[in-house]
């Protein structure tokens, strides 16, 4: 049976207003560089275990003893900024992009509103996704952050693996995003194999993320991404022969790059893949939710029954679950200004609720930086407007309805996997789920008007879709919305996709990481593939458990690392400081023959680190 960290009868300090104010001041900025970042190049930094670095740093610096849960409560409220950020930054620009202008309010309330709800519908699925799959489902970066704070109580071997880990990872991202020495992402086009491409994100963190997660999940996401570009794309590419459109492309087959036709094709494909792997997922744990829903409706008459719990089993009661989701539900209809009619905001409970428990599960697997958030987002808002088609409802206001609508869902789907990577950290340590889901509600306030407002600057200093703000998802979104208002999406192309989730379902293949690679650049598969093999290769040459430890510890480390490095070269960016579009001095190759120094580094760290490293101090 599994023992946390901190035992359920420990009392220890938790919930305390110095955590609370640097979580929120951490969520701020965190916030407000994943902001930017993600507008710029359609992604994000995961906060957590940076977070967790800086507030060991700054409570041992300046408090006496702080515990190990006020440091899980930090970046509890940090994570918040990021999971806020990228709700936003994959939906509003497209209302922005069709014309329609939102102010900071209504931003801020779809935020604080959409988070709250995300948190809210998390609760229910702790027991059975955080507990019953612990030791199933990985959870790369909380039982990453999970490692690092364990590893910041103690002295010694573990401490000396896992800050090493941070070392080596933040001078990598200085030497490579900061300095530019080598590109972070070189990629080869294969000219003789229709002009497909190799690609790699050649970052610490993949590589710590494919360790964790292993080789098996690790090689499902690289097969997806092996079918999409050295598959698909070289078929599509072979008989794309034509100089005519072929829809939804805007330029000939024949003249696109394999990027464009991942862009323009592939993705739909991967929407629908990843829509059948989460229904199949969902109808797996409807049991076990069941069970646990069930459970909770007896707290409503058993007042006393919470406190027969163990502490680190407490969760927010049903009673508030229900009470603030209606709560929301009843705000977001009736307030005025939000244009969401009643069946809107019925599928955005429904829908809501469906993603949230899929994104729970697919951060197990993957780990929050490779969550196909926006994947989720274009199927939420392909079933809402195919519906509002259906019933005849294509006026614009119905487009601006399902967009409003799909900010909403966006950013409770982004906090649910926030919500429950810091809840398997906090599993893993023995904090109070209760603490962690109000803090995380605490925590959305503040970096939700800070996120908001610098959306809105923004946007009227460069506009959304420029070549200085891209805002590749929320481009997206308006193009897709509509596309399917208008009559003209590629119904086709989502259907393949669902026929390869139902496929790999017969072949009794998990759908969700073959769908995840099939969904995301070849770039983010590679490096977890390279991370997994590492992780393949010591588990063949040694069964010892301490051995594949130090392999997590210095893993986590290079997330860590690599996350708090890349936060603040943003916050620099950002600044003005650094080249927004930098010129490597490195050729390409060099990127590729370092990455795997790098990953070689790792396996050999793991198996025979220093003597200096493992030397238990005395006394």
């Amino acid at each position: 049976m599994f023992k946390p960290y901190v035992a359920a009868e420990s009392k220890m300090t938790e919930f305390t207003l110095r955590a609370v104010i640097l979580g929120i001041l951490l969520g701020l900025v965190f916030g407000v560089g994943n902001a930017y970042l993600g507008l710029k190049v359609g992604t994000t930094v995961s906060a957590s275990i940076p977070a967790a670095v800086i507030s060991m740093t700054i409570l041992r610096t300046f408090f006496r003893k702080p515990s190990i849960l006020e440091n899980n409560l930090v970046q509890t409220i940090a994570s918040v900024g990021e999971g806020l950020a990228a709700g936003i930054i994959f939906t509003v620009p497209a209302l922005f992009i069709l014309g329609e202008e939102i102010t900071i309010t209504r931003m801020f309330l779809l935020a604080v509103l959409g988070g709250v709800l995300g948190v809210l519908f998390m609760i229910p699925m702790r027991r059975y996704i955080i507990v019953k799959e612990h030791g199933v489902l990985p959870f790369p970066e909380g039982t990453a952050c999970a490692e690092i704070l364990k590893s910041g109580e103690k002295s010694g071997p573990k401490a000396a693996m896992a800050f090493t880990g941070i070392i080596t990872g933040a001078l990598y991202k200085i030497l490579s995003n900061g300095l530019n020495l080598w590109r972070e992402t070189p990629s080869w086009t294969i000219t003789s194999f229709q002009k497909t491409a190799f690609s790699i994100d050649v970052t610490p963190a993949l590589l710590g993320v494919g360790y964790i997660v292993g080789p098996r999940i690790a090689g499902y996401l690289f097969t997806g991404g092996a079918m999409a570009w050295w598959v698909l794309i070289p078929l599509i590419k072979m008989f794309g022969v034509s100089m005519d459109n072929i829809f939804p492309g805007n330029m000939p087959v024949v003249q696109m790059s394999a990027d464009d036709v991942w862009s323009n094709y592939i993705r739909y494909i991967g929407v629908g893949a990843i829509a059948v792997g989460g229904l199949v997922s969902l109808i797996n744990i409807v049991p076990a939710v069941w069970k646990t829903v069930h459970s909770s409706i007896k707290e409503l008459f058993e007042a006393a029954s919470t406190t027969r719990l163990p502490r680190t089993d407490k969760d927010i009661s049903l009673r508030w679950l229900l009470l603030g989701s209606v709560a929301i539900i009843l705000t977001l209809w009736l307030l005025p200004g939000l244009p969401m009619n009643l069946m809107t905001i019925l599928l955005l409970t429904i829908l809501g609720f469906f993603f949230v428990a899929v994104t729970s599960l697919t951060v197990g697997i993957v780990g929050s930086t490779s969550n196909p958030v926006s994947g989720m987002t274009i199927t939420t808002l392909l079933i809402t407007c195919l519906i509002f088609v259906a019933l005849g409802w294509t006026e614009r206001l119905y487009l601006i309805a399902a967009l409003t609508m799909s900010i909403v869902a966006c950013v409770a789907i982004c906090m649910a996997g926030t919500t429950s990577q810091d809840l398997k950290t906090g599993y893993i340590l023995g904090a109070t789920p209760r603490s962690q889901q109000i803090a995380e509600m605490i925590g959305a306030i503040l970096p939700a008007l800070a996120i908001s407002g610098t959306v809105y600057l923004l946007h009227h200093t460069y506009g959304f879709g420029s070549s200085q703000l891209p805002a590749p998802q929320g481009t997206m979104m308006a193009l897709l919305a509509q596309g399917v208002i208008e009559k003209n999406i590629p119904f086709t192309l989502v259907s393949i996709g669902a026929i390869i989730g139902l496929l790999l379902r017969i072949l009794t293949i998990p759908i969700l990481p073959v769908a995840v690679g099939l969904y995301l650049p070849l770039s983010l598969s590679t490096p977890v593939m390279l991370g997994g093999m590492v992780a393949a290769f010591i588990k063949h040459r040694t069964k010892d458990k301490e051995i594949h430890e130090r392999g997590i510890l210095s893993s986590s480390g290079l997330i860590a690392g690599d996350a708090c490095m890349g936060v603040i070269l943003a916050l620099l960016t950002v600044a003005g400081w650094l080249n927004a579009e930098p010129h490597p001095l490195l050729p390409d190759i060099w990127s590729l023959i370092i990455f795997i120094g790098l990953a070689l580094g790792l396996g050999w760290f793991t198996l025979r680190p220093p003597r200096r490293l493992m030397k238990t101090p005395q006394g």
